[in-house]
């Protein structure tokens, strides 16, 4: 008999009412903003500094990922149903699903197997509204500048060539990333050269991401950079008074949303930048929502460690004044294949010569955290096709180098499954030997947090700039943006910004392209070689799989 599809467990799990999953957390049912029975918003008055402090927060990242990812987000909600077997009040605190994903290669993001949250189907298909909420702010802003380019009598004076902004849609579809927008007349605008980013890719995302409140919401909005005038000054959101326009439209998106494990343990998604491009963390305000309710919350950063990782610790950290208290490194022996040198058709063929070389790369990433002050544990996602021989030897080299590696069974078993994963990462909590620190000061010159980053989390020898880059730099220094912190932009498959280099490279020099300005947000962005903020669909995309019957029964949804 075949295990069955994600889907199909979720459809047939006992899915508590919402108010329920809200006792456990000791949150009034008045206190809820119910969006049918099952999903509801949280108020921003249930944080509690105070409370914060005092509980312990587990960061769960990843070895460089392959095509299909390696299961962080399944390893995250299979660890917080072990903690709650074991006798701890745990919930996780994850990322919304794009719907880009969904439809395209990746399929989903509410977890696998018996470790999903649910109602996966509303999660992974417009959920709370979210999404188009950011999707409608961020293009208020696109309408707002085109009509203050039109509109004569009260322009800006904004230079059409240097406007920065485009306009976002949650799809993929490559064929809106570079447009020509205002034909057929003085009517219908300025004729300029525009495009579209993937919603996830938004400014306005990584807005909501860092906001801590309405206010500071309004307020990091206005910051947008918007472009410059003919006489190159800069002109920012606020000049435009759009700050309180767009706020209105996320007064609902700002609030987390608060959902279930198939075990029925509480779970709060919020947000959902992505990682290559944007810090791939979910919202300060629902891990701190989690923090204030629950004595462990268990969240994680997109891709591999790092990049997400590094920017939860780097960015998130410092902004939201956060630390975690434990980190879990998720590897597959199928991705260690992979790093040791196995094509795609090889995934599932044993072959410790493969896990021997591709060992490297966990390797490397051990070192990474261990720059943070943080002593991973080592979560090894159990694949039907993993040999003992295999895993024994990645917790032997892992116990070589004094780090716990566990398997993972929370894909086939849940909570039960991760039992063992769950003791050894409140082990580590408790044994009080992990000080988490980031790893640059934000003070430092730009060129400098770049090289702290490439150097010692990538294993880059050096740092080369584009003449674009470099007056790119310029401009970062003339808006007084230095002292922001970097958020790479990078492939997620490689440590270096050549995808075709995986496991350990050694001997290489990444490029910075250019630069883009989240000054909104609150950090700068070096591109590393080319990066897509739109993409596209594949050959045969997941959509064609995905069907719902007369009963609204779903089917296909990964």
């Amino acid at each position: 008999m075949s295990f069955p599809t994600d889907l199909e467990i979720a459809q047939k799990c006992d899915i508590r009412h919402i108010n329920v999953i809200a006792e456990k957390l000791n949150i009034s049912v008045d206190d809820l903003e119910h969006y049918g029975k099952y999903k509801a918003k949280l108020p921003l008055n249930l944080i509690n500094e105070e409370k914060i402090k005092n509980n312990k927060l587990i960061l769960v990242s990843a070895i460089t990922p392959t095509p299909a990812g390696e299961g962080k987000t399944t390893t995250s909600i299979g660890l917080t149903e072990g903690l709650n077997k074991i006798g701890k009040k745990a919930t996780v605190v994850l990322r919304e699903p794009s719907l880009g994903p969904v439809f395209g290669i990746k399929g989903g993001a509410a977890g696998g197997g018996y470790s999903q949250v649910v109602p996966m189907e509303d999660i992974n298909l417009h959920f709370t509204g979210d999404f188009g909420a950011i999707e409608k702010a961020n293009n208020l802003l696109a309408a707002l500048i085109d009509n203050n380019l039109q509109n004569k009598q009260y322009s800006l004076g904004l230079d059409p060539r240097s406007i920065y902004w485009k306009r976002v849609m949650d799809m993929n579809d490559r064929s809106l990333r570079d447009i020509t927008i205002g034909l057929g007349g003085t009517g219908n605008g300025i004729p300029r050269q525009d495009g579209f980013n993937i919603t996830p890719a938004s400014e306005v995302m990584a807005i909501l991401c860092m906001a801590q409140n309405i206010e500071d919401l309004k307020t990091k909005l206005g910051n947008i950079f918007v472009g410059f005038t003919f006489d190159r000054k800069p002109i920012y959101a606020r000049d435009l008074k759009a700050q309180g326009a767009m706020a209105l439209l996320l007064k609902d998106a700002i609030k987390p949303n608060l959902v279930q494990t198939l075990e029925g343990n509480p779970a709060i998604l919020h947000g959902g930048p992505f990682a290559n491009i944007a810090q791939g963390t979910n919202t300060i305000i629902a891990t701190k929502m989690g923090l204030s309710l629950s004595e462990y919350v268990v969240t994680e950063a997109g891709f591999g460690a790092d990049l997400g990782a590094e920017k939860f610790m780097d960015i998130k950290c410092g902004y939201g004044n956060l630390k975690p208290d434990a980190m879990v490194l998720v590897a597959t022996i199928r991705a260690l294949r992979h790093h040791g040198g196995a094509k795609k058709e090889e995934y599932n063929t044993p072959s410790m010569e493969r896990v021997t070389k591709g060992f490297e790369n966990l390797e490397k990433h051990i070192e990474n955290c261990r720059k943070f002050g943080l002593n991973p544990v080592v979560a090894l996602n159990h694949f039907p096709t993993d040999s003992d021989e295999e895993l024994q030897f990645v917790i032997e080299a892992c116990a070589k180098l004094g780090i716990q590696a566990v398997i993972s069974r929370g894909f086939a078993h849940g909570g039960e499954g991760t039992k063992d994963l769950a003791a050894a990462v409140v082990a580590e909590v408790d044994g009080g030997k992990n000080a988490f620190k980031p790893l640059y000061d934000w003070s430092l010159p730009v060129k400098e947090k770049i090289e702290k980053i490439a150097k010692e989390i990538y294993g880059a020898d050096a740092v080369q700039y584009t003449k674009e880059a470099e007056g790119n730099l310029r401009t970062i220094e003339r808006l007084g943006l230095a002292g922001l912190p970097v958020c790479m932009a990078k492939t997620q498959k490689s440590f270096s910004d050549d995808e075709s280099k995986v496991g350990r490279p050694r001997n290489f020099t990444v490029t910075v392209r250019e630069f883009e300005y989240a000054v909104g947000a609150g950090f700068i962005i070096p591109i590393l070689g080319e990066m897509m903020r739109m993409p596209g669909l594949p050959p045969i995309p997941a959509s064609e799989h995905m069907d719902i019957d007369a009963n609204g029964v779903v089917t296909g949804l990964s």
